[in-house]
């Protein structure tokens, strides 16, 4: 095995490594959908459309995934959600 395979081989186990976490958003009877969608856009960096779209999701699912990431990206975004009074957790 060359060095530069294994050098690639190695990075490629690295990535693996890195665990991916999700924000999941649940739906509830108090929060209107512009107020979903402004905090979607102001904490997950969504586009207005995609905030849309999850809000809509949410509300006919029961449940929906915002933001994928590592855990220290994702903790400080799901206290704001919790903050603005979306019942939100990482899984």
């Amino acid at each position: 095995m060359s060095f530069k395979e294994k050098v690639s081989e190695e990075l490629l186990l690295e990535e693996e490594v890195v665990k991916q976490n999700e924000i999941v958003v649940f739906n509830d009877d108090v929060n209107t959908f512009d107020h979903v969608i402004e905090t979607l856009v102001d904490v997950c960096d969504h586009t207005p459309v995609q905030a849309e779209q999850c809000s809509l999701i949410v509300h006919y699912n029961g449940k929906c995934t915002v933001k994928t990431g590592e855990y220290k990206d994702l903790e400080p975004r799901c206290g704001k959600l919790l903050e603005a009074g979306l019942s939100a957790e990482i899984v």
